[in-house]
């Protein structure tokens, strides 16, 4: 069964409009757009019921973990979505994850049943699912542009814009829709980089003002939403 491997850094930028026009100019000059133009990506996340893992995340402890099934485009029940798990240790971003079928990822990672063919990833992404007793707990879509480098194809910078969130309907055939996290003209800029960025980026960046932030799709929605709703319900949940 096929499995896909990643192992990089990333970097996080909240733009202004006026900013991502700036760096549109400087950045077509070095990176091409990918094959996939502008598009759709839908996420799953999944916690424990008092979101222990994002609350553990916000903390920016040297590890943390996540689970997640993800989707490019509109999800169907014979759409091939992906099962992950996220790593960040000290700095560096480790994603392992299977291609499944979105009936079979429902039953694996909803239900505990699991298919018939096995492999590392499963196993690891079945031991985090046991060791915190995950469940859906959060939706989080938004639309992308991705950009790779001319000279070095494994650069990739990403534009998310839209960026919407729920805690209803937590299947991913259920449609994008989701409450918005972001203000308008804001616009989220993902370097993914296998080593150092380049010199040229880095002085781009410098003349527009763009500096680096501490950002999390989830973690976002969780501050603005979810952890209002807590409070609502009766209080703080407490590990």
């Amino acid at each position: 069964m096929a499995q896909e491997v990643f192992k990089r850094y990333e970097k996080k930028y909240l733009l202004t409009l006026a900013q991502y026009q700036g760096l549109m100019w400087e950045l077509v000059k070095q990176m091409s757009p990918d094959l996939y133009g502008k598009h759709t990506i839908s996420n799953i996340y999944f916690d424990t019921r008092d979101y222990k893992l994002i609350r553990q995340s916000a903390e920016k402890p040297d590890y943390k973990e996540k689970v997640r099934l993800r989707a490019y485009g509109s999800a169907e029940e014979g759409s091939t979505v992906y099962a992950e798990l996220k790593k960040k240790y000290d700095g560096i971003v480790y994603k392992r994850r299977m291609p499944l079928i979105m009936t079979e990822a429902r039953k694996y990672l909803y239900y505990g049943i699991y298919p018939k063919e096995d492999s590392q990833v499963f196993r690891e992404i079945r031991y985090v699912m046991g060791l915190y007793d995950l469940k859906p707990m959060a939706f989080v879509a938004y639309d992308r542009t991705a950009f790779y480098g001319n000279e070095n194809s494994e650069l990739r910078v990403t534009f998310d814009r839209n960026i919407r969130c729920r805690n209803m309907e937590l299947d991913l055939v259920k449609g994008d829709y989701g409450t918005c996290i972001l203000k308008e003209n804001q616009i989220l800029m993902e370097v993914k980089i296998p080593g150092a960025m380049p010199v040229w980026m880095s002085r781009i960046f410098s003349r527009i003002g763009i500096f680096p932030v501490s950002f999390s799709k989830y973690g976002m929605y969780y501050k603005q939403i979810l952890y209002k709703n807590q409070i609502s319900e009766g209080g703080i949940y407490c590990a």
